[in-house]
């Protein structure tokens, strides 16, 4: 994840910085060795949305670090019943990397990506780079024209 990360963003011609640090995948905990306000962080979740009996969907949901993700509002977007955070198997799976690095970005056609737009109201955001000892920070601009998430009040 971390190489696609960094052929997506040199094909992009878009800066980043790559931030080494001790292995940790809470995003306080990370924002602190990072040296940024937690606010700046975009915190990534799978989240399973149940849509049917026996249909469901699976969204990338990318918050700041200091808020939390509101379900609710993800089961009501897709007129679902409810929704819950995946199970780390399949959150790893679709997410391409271990829980607790994983990004901001979806390569999986499974994986719906939603952002918050509190992300936006910073010039820079800093996120894991799908490994728990890097992580890159990005201008918020720039990630969201290489994401293309959809943009919704997500957070809680």
């Amino acid at each position: 994840m971390f190489q696609r990360l960094v052929d997506l963003f040199g094909a992009g011609s878009v800066p980043y910085r790559t931030i080494p640090h001790q292995p940790e995948g809470r995003t306080d905990v990370a924002s602190r060795l990072r040296g940024h306000p937690l606010a700046q962080a975009a915190k990534s979740l799978v989240v399973r949305v149940a849509t049917g009996k026996r249909s469901r969907r699976y969204v990338l949901a990318v918050v700041p670090g200091d808020r939390r993700v509101d379900l609710r509002v993800l089961a009501e977007h897709y007129d679902g019943q409810e929704a819950s955070f995946a199970s780390r198997e399949v959150a790893e799976r679709l997410a391409g990397s271990v829980s607790g690095s994983i990004t901001p970005f979806a390569f999986s056609a499974e994986l719906d990506l939603l952002a918050d737009e509190g992300l936006f109201v910073h010039d820079e955001i800093y996120f894991n780079a799908g490994r728990l000892d890097v992580s890159f920070a990005l201008s918020a601009a720039d990630y969201r024209v290489l994401a293309r998430p959809t943009v919704l009040p997500i957070a809680a």
